[in-house]
């Protein structure tokens, strides 16, 4: 049944929100460590839980974590879509869409 295919999203060429290539690391859409809370498992499958997935660059990753808590990105930013609806992100991948593969930021902004 593919409803139950607990695979991530295979791993594309290249960060799926600036669009660099780079090294990927996995970001979950609904953070690991809120997996285990009864809120959000009778929210979200298990299914759900383990496949929401975007193929982030080092860069985009430390920003997104940098800016928001867990909670909030479960809440609020489960999707490519919301993530590049908050401001600071969307200025932050613009800006590092521009720049070359290895270019790492020297400090990711802090979190509030």
């Amino acid at each position: 049944m593919a409803g139950h295919d607990l695979s991530p999203p295979p791993r594309p060429d290249c960060c799926q929100l600036c669009g660099r290539g780079a090294p990927l690391t996995k970001h979950h859409l609904i953070p690991r460590a809120l997996h285990g809370k009864a809120r959000y498992r009778r929210r979200f499958d298990r299914a759900e839980r383990l496949t929401a997935i975007l193929w982030l660059c080092h860069a985009c990753h430390k920003h997104i974590h940098a800016l928001l808590g867990e909670r909030e990105l479960a809440e609020h930013y489960r999707s490519r879509e919301a993530l590049l609806a908050h401001p600071e992100i969307r200025t932050f991948v613009d800006w590092l869409a521009t720049k070359p593969a290895g270019f790492r930021p020297k400090r990711p902004s802090r979190r509030r």
